[in-house]
Order: C-alpha cells, then sequence, then structure tokens
C-alpha cells in the first residue's frame, strides 16, 4: 500500500510540475539597469552602440536605471541626469514620474509605450515628442548593462 501511495505522489508530482513554463512579469523583467543600443529620433536612426557615424554620439552615456523599484535614474544623451519613481501599467506602458529636476516640457512625467521585453533588450517608445530632440517621438533599444 505504501508503494502505491509513493507511486501516485511521485507521479502526481511530475505531472503537475512538467509543461508549464513560468512567465516572468513585465514589472520583473524591467528591474534592470538599461544602456542604448540603437536610438530613432523619428524617423531616423542616430546612434548604434559601435558605429562610427553617430550623429548623436552621447547617447553612448544613455541609462534608464530601474533596478530597485519604485526608483528611477535617467541619464540622457547630453548627461543630465534626472531621478525619480517608475510604474509599469498594464505590461505595456512604462512611466517615469516625479523626476527631478523636471526635463523640460515634460511636468516630471515621462511616458513610453513598451513596444517588447526578454532578459536582455527592452525596446520603448515614448508616447509625447521631445523638446530636447527637436519634438520627435523617439524610439530606443536598451540593453542590458
Amino acid at each position: 500500500m505504501k508503494k502505491i501511495a509513493v507511486l501516485l505522489f511521485a507521479c502526481s508530482f511530475f505531472i503537475f510540475s512538467c509543461g508549464k513554463t513560468k512567465t516572468v512579469p513585465v514589472t520583473e523583467k524591467i528591474k534592470k539597469n538599461w544602456t542604448a543600443s540603437t536610438v530613432k529620433e523619428g524617423s531616423a536612426i542616430v546612434y548604434s552602440k559601435g558605429a562610427a557615424n553617430n550623429t548623436k554620439p552621447g547617447y553612448s552615456s544613455f541609462q534608464l536605471r530601474l533596478l530597485l523599484a519604485p526608483a528611477v535614474t535617467l541619464i540622457e544623451f547630453d548627461g543630465n541626469t534626472f531621478s525619480g519613481q517608475y510604474e509599469v501599467v498594464g505590461d505595456t506602458k512604462l512611466v517615469l514620474k516625479n523626476l527631478s529636476p523636471v526635463p523640460t516640457g515634460t511636468g516630471g512625467t515621462i511616458e513610453f509605450t513598451i513596444d517588447s521585453i526578454n532578459d536582455t533588450q527592452l525596446i520603448l517608445t515614448r508616447t509625447s515628442a521631445s523638446q530636447k530632440t527637436g519634438n520627435t517621438i523617439n524610439t530606443y533599444t536598451l540593453v542590458t548593462q
């Protein structure tokens, strides 16, 4: 009888533990320090990591630090640093808020659409135009540090 019970337990454990992969939520995947790999301002690619002909080489210093949720640090291509909080809304939007100092024309909040995310890459598109880049909608392909 004990052998049957042990066998049933082992089979049940095997059946229930197999076949299901655990999906890591976006709120956990995003908790990393990210750097720029490619940046598009409007339709123009202005930065590609390692390229010699970047029109905005300052993006090599761009960082989006999301490791210590909900704290965020944003280091822009021009070296300006902003600190505040962030939140992920519905797995499709990243909101940086209460940024200090307040980035020009933002009221302290910058929103992005999360186009895609995996363990090593995050693609964001800003939802409003950036005054700093000539009122363009920017897309950032970011990689982990």
